[in-house]
């Protein structure tokens, strides 16, 4: 039978955290701290739509102001969304509660598709490639987290 040793030193070690700490910090929370501060274009979002972290680059690029004002807005209410048609209409709202990030909620699995925004309203609409995952928290979904990438044509 070999031995085997394995060296700890210099390894990440979480922060211990009490029983009745850490039963109070949920998954979607833990989160919600990693997004506010990502460079990456993400967001995350409860399990009524309403945005609970977003990112600075995703802010801008979704055209929601400064990521604090954004957070506590319902989500498909807050974008612009638009239709894909050439006259860019807005989304009606039974269309607006597919997008990504809120299809990953309800339907409990990863959802992917494209939506249309006006970011700016002195620009073009963006386009943008929304893939979410749905974020669990005893057993139930209780959010999605939703990473965002524009589609240049």
């Amino acid at each position: 039978m070999a031995h085997v040793e394995l060296s700890l030193s210099g390894a990440f070690v979480p922060q211990a955290r009490t029983p009745a700490e850490a039963e109070f910090v949920t998954g979607i929370e833990r989160w919600s701290g990693t997004v506010a501060v990502a460079d990456e274009p993400c967001l995350i979002v409860d399990a009524g739509g309403t945005i609970l972290a977003v990112s600075p680059s995703a802010s801008e690029l979704l055209g929601l102001g400064k990521p604090a004002d954004a957070v506590g807005k319902r989500l498909s209410t807050t974008l612009e969304l638009i239709d894909f048609t050439a006259g860019a209409g807005p989304l009606d709202e039974p269309e607006a509660e597919k997008i990504p990030p809120l299809l990953a909620v309800r339907s409990e699995r990863l959802a992917r598709g494209l939506m249309r925004v006006v970011a700016d309203s002195g620009k073009a609409p963006l386009t943008v490639d929304a893939i979410s995952t749905p974020l669990m928290a005893g057993g139930r979904v209780a959010g999605s987290m939703t990473f965002l990438s524009p589609v240049h044509y």
